[in-house]
């Protein structure tokens, strides 16, 4: 690698994450309407507060990548400062995915319990894997660009967003499970829970994407490409994780509406042979 490629390199992925930033900006404009009428009016929760995390803490995120990729001259800017927010504001938008799937397994304590195991893990295990950037797990390219302060990744980078990507399958697994074992074959508004269930792995498949992505990018693309999507990382997850919170408060706004006993939020879920059971046992009381 030469080093007049890998300065053009670097300058892709500064316009990738100057791009991106863009999108954030552009996406809460669109969505600020929904984030008023869903969740302004709400009281100040665990939901609420994850959500507040993942929707404005990647702007501090984003806006610090930005600074480090204009930055003309002076000091290296706090780079452990940015990944521990980039940190959190992942973390905040897959607990309101946890916290989802948790909703569509009816509250199991044992689902719960597991997950929290599990996340707790993946977070350990991605931040151990950050804190490393003297012990190369995959070999690193030497870079060609003189100065501690150029926008490249360790290699290490993309075992990072390999545990991640792993925990974003399984939260998509269970979904997936829960879908086509319990409703598949029930005829019970079957169009809200296609909605419903089809929105949150669309959502999710979207998040393992762009995680995969930065795998193969990290692992295998040249260094200079290695921040690519770092900044597109936040972004899809902040994104994301606001879409997932405004479509399920509509689909159990729609499920009020119609008057239809579908567990669209976490205290209403039940199994479709629980609604047949319900259902034949209030025909029977009128009877």
């Amino acid at each position: 690698m030469s080093y007049l490629s890998e300065v053009a390199d670097l300058q892709i992925s500064k316009y990738t994450n100057i791009g991106t930033l863009a999108i954030l900006i552009f996406d809460y404009c669109i969505t600020f309407e929904d984030e008023v009428h869903w969740t302004w009016s709400r009281p100040w929760g665990l939901i609420r507060i994850i959500f507040t995390i993942s929707r404005y803490l990647p702007f501090v995120g984003s806006g610090m990548t930005a600074y480090a990729v204009l930055r003309p001259s002076g000091p290296c800017p706090a780079s452990g400062a940015e990944n521990i927010i980039h940190i959190i504001s992942i973390v905040a938008a897959e607990g309101l995915l946890v916290i989802r799937t948790w909703a569509f397994w009816q509250k199991s304590r044992k689902l719960l319990i597991g997950l929290l195991i599990y996340s707790a893990a993946t977070v350990i295990g991605a931040v151990s894997m950050n804190l490393l950037p003297n012990h190369q797990l995959i070999s690193n390219d030497a870079s060609m660009i003189p100065g501690p302060c150029n926008f490249e990744a360790s290699r290490n980078a993309a075992l990072v967003y390999a545990i991640l990507a792993q925990f974003e399958c399984v939260i998509l697994i269970l979904t997936a499970y829960k879908w086509f074992h319990d409703y598949r074959d029930s005829e019970i508004h079957s169009s809200i829970v296609a909605t419903v269930y089809g929105g949150s792995m669309l959502y999710i498949s979207c998040i393992i994407a762009i995680t995969v992505t930065n795998v193969i990018i990290d692992a295998a693309l040249p260094i200079g490409f290695s921040n690519m999507f770092d900044t597109l990382q936040i972004v899809i997850h902040s994104v994301v994780a606001s879409r997932i919170l405004f479509h399920l408060r509509s689909s159990d706004s729609r499920a009020h509406e119609s008057d239809i006993p579908l567990l669209v939020s976490a205290a209403r879920y039940a199994q479709p042979s629980q609604m047949q059971t319900n259902e034949t046992k209030s025909e029977t009381s009128e009877v």
